[in-house]
């Protein structure tokens, strides 16, 4: 029997991406654990299974015109679910969230802004989900800039609260995997 898509981007994250060390998350939070999704992520075989894996997904949601993902960790995301929607013949543009406005150039928050509308669709597109916050201050700015966000999309989430927190703030998320793939409860 051969592998899901799903089976294989999970094989995948436990060997590149997974480990068990003392961090401190971007949330200021202390884990056992760090997923480095990035690791995967930009692997040609990571980046095809997060694409297609994640442009499926988006099957859960309410219907979306463009996805967005959020400086680093999301934007191989955003490129990875707009190329396999363009090759599946329903062609979404990919949004890159800075954290941060730059500070030179075209001193932009959203990069591939030119394709944005009022009121256009997108879904965010998260590496790994643990308060929510991150994702909450890029839905802003997506917001901000005259879109509306209908749901977040998510490799991992934590289990730590935070999609709990985004669902509170209105958005639906589908995770494709949660800390359980790789920490079993005890």
């Amino acid at each position: 029997m051969s592998k899901t898509e799903r089976e294989r981007l999970v094989e995948l994250l436990r060997e590149r991406s997974f480990e068990r060390k003392r961090v401190v998350l971007a949330s200021g939070r202390e884990s056992d654990f760090f997923i480095d999704c990035k690791q995967t992520a930009l692997t040609a075989e990571g980046h095809f299974l997060l694409g297609a894996l994640m442009f499926d997904a988006l099957d859960g949601l309410p219907r979306c015109d463009a996805v967005a993902g959020v400086e680093l960790g999301g934007c191989p995301l955003a490129s990875a679910v707009s190329l396999t929607s363009f090759v599946r013949g329903r062609p979404l543009p990919a949004l890159y969230v800075r954290k941060e406005a730059k500070d030179h150039g075209s001193k932009r928050l959203i990069e591939g802004d030119r394709a944005l509308v009022p009121g256009m669709a997108v879904v965010m597109l998260e590496d790994v989900i643990t308060t929510g916050g991150s994702t909450l201050k890029a839905v802003d700015k997506i917001t901000a800039a005259g879109a509306r966000v209908v749901g977040v999309v998510a490799i991992v989430d934590r289990l730590e609260g935070g999609a709990e927190a985004i669902r509170q703030a209105g958005l639906p998320v589908v995770s494709i995997c949660t800390r359980r793939d790789f920490i079993p409860d005890t």
